[in-house]
């Protein structure tokens, strides 16, 4: 179906949206019910991850096939370049209020509870209390860890910067040059080389989801390190886990494009579906700098 001028392309009604609301609400709330320790959380998760894998097979074919039958012109190109780049901008400003939140309880509101600056309040509420980071004790238990602090320090050290954190900066890092080089093969028709860029692309980012969640194993039962673990638990378990999730994310397209690119898919003209996931992977890269400056070194 096309517009009434015949200049934009305007696909039919499609169930997809709905269905990937569906599969959304399933996983979240697999993840909250396995969260709070409530029965059937699991099935929750299995369900909406069949119901999200079923979602992207299907709405990718209809795009697919949408783009091979040469229905998107020079305009829908370009508003789906425009898309892409608000969606990534979308994204940046989720990571920025998980940032901030950082940066709020590390320079503003913990030294401020532990007495420091102007707005100390250190004798008002929480007297003895002195913040360090990362914060293995809340302030309202000083009191009860006076008497027995094994009790209240949960986490036996913070998680270090040059182990798997460095190793993944290694691999996210060769992944942009790898997928770089891809596109580089593809702008000259070697499709030899675009394979292989996404190949390694694709294996890089794998690699770093696995080392993610060997590190999330390390901090759980090396380190005491868990989503209980007063603010400095949720705060890197909330930053590390929603990066690793777009992690997979990305790495899920990539495989979707690496499909295409051996069927032949892509030429240098046309190949908005090839950027627009290099796109979305370099910010990846870009917010895992963020990540290890922030949350491992300083």
């Amino acid at each position: 179906m096309t517009s009434g001028d015949g200049h934009y392309y305007i696909p039919e009604g499609s169930p997809w949206p709905i269905v990937a609301t569906l599969g959304v609400l399933l996983l979240t709330s697999g993840v909250a019910l396995t969260v709070n320790d409530v029965g059937g959380g699991g099935l929750f998760i299995i369900i909406g991850l069949l119901t999200m894998i079923y979602l992207f097979y299907a709405w990718f074919s209809d795009v697919i096939h949408e783009s091979m039958s040469g229905y998107y012109n020079e305009e829908v190109d370009r508003s789906f370049r425009q898309g892409m780049i608000w969606f990534i901008g979308s994204e940046v400003f989720f990571f920025m209020a998980f940032f901030g939140s950082l940066f709020y309880i590390r320079v503003i509101s913990g030294p401020w509870l532990g007495g420091e600056g102007w707005l100390g309040l250190s004798n008002m509420l929480h007297e003895g209390f002195k913040f360090t980071w990362p914060l293995s004790i809340q302030p309202e238990d000083v009191a009860q860890a006076a008497g027995a602090p094994e009790k209240y320090m949960d986490v036996k050290e913070p998680m270090g910067a040059w182990g798997i954190p460095a190793l993944n900066t290694l691999l996210l890092l060769s992944s942009g040059a790898t997928v770089t080089w891809a596109h580089w093969g593809l702008k000259k028709r070697d499709n030899r080389q675009l394979v292989l860029g996404l190949i390694l692309t694709v294996t890089l980012g794998l690699l770093f989801v696995a080392a993610q969640a060997y590190e999330y194993g390390h901090a759980y039962h090396e380190l005491g390190l868990t989503l209980n673990s007063g603010i400095y638990g949720s705060l890197f378990f909330m930053l590390t886990g929603f990066h690793g999730f777009h992690v997979i994310i990305g790495a899920t397209m990539l495989i979707v494009i690496l499909l295409r690119a051996m069927k032949g898919h892509f030429s240098p003209e046309h190949h908005f579906a090839f950027e627009a996931v290099a796109w979305y992977w370099h910010f990846v890269d870009v917010v895992w700098l963020g990540l290890f400056t922030f949350v491992y070194l300083i």
